[in-house]
């Protein structure tokens, strides 16, 4: 599924850096709701290579760390939980 953003979600998306882009696997988001599948606690970071690639920072603003929660209590709320049987 291809997301068409506007005008104005592309610069806001530009301004605020790939990190907050919720299909980017590594992103905050994603590193979020999958932290709460695997049932891990919450551990807020982002790889700007994808996930597990690179360089994994940690070192978050309270807006990128908002952002990491959103994913995962999304995930708690609405996901599914790996099944490890």
């Amino acid at each position: 599924m291809t997301t068409v953003l506007t005008d104005r979600e592309q610069v806001v998306q530009a301004l605020r850096g790939p990190q907050f882009d919720r299909e980017q696997h590594g992103g905050l988001y994603d590193r979020g709701s999958a932290d709460s599948y695997y049932g891990r606690m919450p551990d807020p970071h982002w790889y700007p290579e994808g996930t597990g690639r690179g360089e994994k920072i940690t070192q978050l603003n309270p807006i990128e760390t908002a952002e990491y929660m959103a994913g995962y209590d999304y995930n708690e709320r609405y996901g599914h939980k790996k099944s490890w049987d």
